[in-house]
């Protein structure tokens, strides 16, 4: 197989480089994000230029060869991405988190190769996710010793994103179905024995492919094998979820930043006032202009919240060491700021299409394409349990717990 998806070597992007390089990217990709999401397109051509642009090594450390950048940088980056293109974005979630996976689990050995491939241009999926369980945690694909030679892996995996055209997938899986020995298997996006399923039918991110892949005996070489396991009564600190949930963030409030600048533009040059308001213009209607201050004001506030999480990751990564507290205010900052997005973001994108009055429901305007991707994405964790752990915080003095998804 192909380790890499790009002829020459990507270039290296510094913070200010990968934000400047993002923008480009997104200004190329953003005149086709209707037609790809009204058709279902999987942007397999962006996700080689985004390859080649240099942005999938920007988390890279830089001894490794990449741009050992902020994991604020990352997130901008996601949020310009998104605004263009919110399945371009959420197609590599799973790359970055993989990676920050590989720096806390990762051998030496394991490192210096899968970051070498990935400064190369090659790209990471994500097989992670299981239908049928108990709960998000209750994973039932398995890696067995191989008599051979490493392992066997078998399973099945839904919500797949990220996976389909990479040159690696990291899959979720235990030894032997010991759910106390997890792991995470690197296969190459070729081997034999996977199999896809064009099964991803959600109203909403509807070209992420993001529907099932079964594992049927695959080879996984045991260098490729990352060990998480057995797992402790009391994890220590780590800003991990946080980090996880900081780049889910950034795609919703990508999304509404959108929905707000494409819903005003339509009001602006589209629509028509309501007879009984007597003005020319309905940028004039007195209604409609305080709706959109309001509105403004939201997105204003949901991108300060966005600012100050990613400022508290950074805050926390560059410390002399990862503490109950540090960890902590990062959790929680980005834990108020995911919340917050899953109201905001989704009334953003509902209002516009109110205020844009009936002809905005054409499908070609694409207006609608914000709601129903925010909608979808923002159904990824519940912001009820998030707003639980934030009010334990401030009553009780009681810190997160440090799973990934707070």
């Amino acid at each position: 197989m192909s380790l890499t998806s790009t002829a020459a070597a990507p270039p290296v992007l510094d913070d200010a480089a990968a934000v400047e390089a993002a923008r480009a990217f997104a200004a190329r990709i953003a005149p086709g994000a209707i037609e790809r999401d009204q058709g279902a397109l999987h942007p397999a051509a962006e996700l080689d230029e985004l390859a080649a642009s240099g942005l999938l090594a920007i988390s890279v450390p830089r001894e490794h060869g990449g741009g050992g950048v902020a994991a604020s940088t990352v997130g901008e980056v996601f949020r310009v991405i998104a605004q263009a293109d919110p399945t371009v974005a959420q197609l590599v979630l799973a790359h970055f988190v993989l990676l920050a996976v590989l720096g806390e689990a990762g051998t030496e050995q394991q490192k210096e190769f899968f970051y070498g491939q990935v400064a190369g241009g090659a790209r990471i999926g994500n097989a992670t996710a299981e239908r049928g369980t108990k709960h998000v945690f209750d994973r039932r694909t398995t890696v067995v010793p191989d008599p051979a030679g490493g392992y066997r892996l078998d399973g099945r995996k839904y919500y797949t994103t990220g996976a389909l055209g990479a040159q690696w997938i990291g899959v979720a899986a235990s030894v032997e179905g010991d759910q106390n020995l997890p792991v995470t298997a690197f296969v190459p996006g070729d081997a034999g024995g996977l199999e896809f399923g064009d099964d991803w039918t959600a109203f909403g991110q509807r070209a992420t492919a993001s529907g099932s892949i079964v594992f049927t005996g695959v080879g996984v070489a045991a260098e490729h094998v990352l060990h998480h396991g057995p797992l402790p009564a009391d994890p220590p600190p780590l800003v991990l979820g946080a980090y996880d949930q900081l780049l889910h963030l950034a795609i919703d409030v990508g999304i509404a930043r959108a929905a707000l600048e494409e819903g005003a533009a339509f009001v602006r040059e589209r629509s028509r006032p309501w007879f009984e308001s007597g003005v020319e213009k309905v940028s004039d209607e007195p209604h409609v202009v305080l709706r959109f201050g309001r509105l403004t004001t939201l997105l204003h506030a949901l991108e300060a919240l966005f600012e100050r999480a990613g400022r508290a990751i950074d805050a926390a990564q560059a410390a002399l060491a990862l503490t109950d507290e540090n960890t902590a205010a990062a959790s929680l900052a980005v834990a108020e700021a995911k919340a917050y997005a899953q109201e905001v973001a989704v009334q953003i994108a509902t209002d516009v299409l109110e205020l844009a009055g009936t002809s905005a429901a054409d499908a070609r305007h694409g207006l609608d394409r914000h709601w129903r991707n925010v909608r979808t994405h923002s159904l990824h964790d519940p912001a009820r349990w998030k707003y639980v752990h934030i009010g334990n915080h401030l009553l009780n003095g009681v810190n997160p717990p440090r799973h990934p998804l707070i």
